[in-house]
């Protein structure tokens, strides 16, 4: 098993001839806990999109665990969860688990879902209210559970924080803690700079398509003389 998880070579993606990445080279290492982090429109949704093949990229490679991104048999080791995630309104908070599990060839199995339902302050009754019912915080969590639940080796969370309140917050960074530990990988985007700090063994910067910092948050605060993530970030991305 090659001991990086994700690598990208020099990845360009334009939209209507304005650069979204521009020559972008980063890698992942297995067992990792990466943050990508940026304002909105720096690109990152847009590297994620090229990393799952949503979207064609106008140069450079990407692998996922050593295999071209564009095959099929890259994706099949890894969970996703985007930004703006909507479950099918008309499922159950049940059926739409036991779609998910399928696609990742994942056993369903209720005393697990309820576990994991627990352990992200989702009521089990919720299991049997159809998806259009739910707020939005536990739409979040219905889709962070459904990613939970895979047991995957690479999860790739797209602000998987939005729309939790600060106990769900917690929750979760706790059941993330717990996957590191196991050594599993987890990349996700984040615009809390402190759980980046907390969490992480490494970070990227990514600001106007192009990659300004990689290394650990330790390494990022002393690059900039910085107290805290925050001030160096702001000094990162100025001009």
């Amino acid at each position: 098993m090659s001991d990086i998880a994700l690598r990208f070579a020099q990845v360009e993606k334009r939209y209507a001839g304005v650069p979204a990445l521009n020559r972008l080279s980063l890698e992942v290492r297995h067992g990792e806990f990466f943050g990508l982090v940026g304002v909105n429109g720096a690109g990152k949704t847009t590297l994620i999109k090229c990393l799952l093949d949503f979207c064609d990229a106008d140069a450079g490679a990407v692998e996922i665990f050593g295999i071209p991104h564009s095959a099929t048999a890259a994706r099949a080791r890894l969970a996703y969860l985007p930004e703006r995630f909507s479950p099918p309104f008309y499922l159950t908070g049940r059926d739409f688990l036991r779609y998910m599990l399928k696609l990742y060839r994942a056993p369903y199995d209720e005393g697990a879902v309820t576990r994991v339902f627990g352990a992200l302050d989702l009521l089990p009754s919720a299991l049997d209210r159809p998806a259009r019912t739910y707020s939005k915080g536990m739409t979040q969590k219905l889709g962070l559970a459904s990613c939970l639940l895979s047991g995957k080796d690479l999860y790739v969370l797209d602000e998987p924080a939005g729309g939790l309140d600060p106990k769900a917050r917690a929750l979760l960074k706790a059941q993330l803690a717990a996957l590191n530990r196991a050594g599993r990988t987890v990349f996700f985007t984040s615009h809390a700079l402190a759980d980046v700090a907390e969490m992480c063994d490494r970070m990227a910067v990514l600001h106007a398509g192009q990659l300004r910092f990689a290394g650990t948050p330790r390494e990022f605060a002393g690059r900039y003389g910085a107290s805290d993530l925050e001030q160096a970030f702001l000094a990162c991305i100025a001009d």
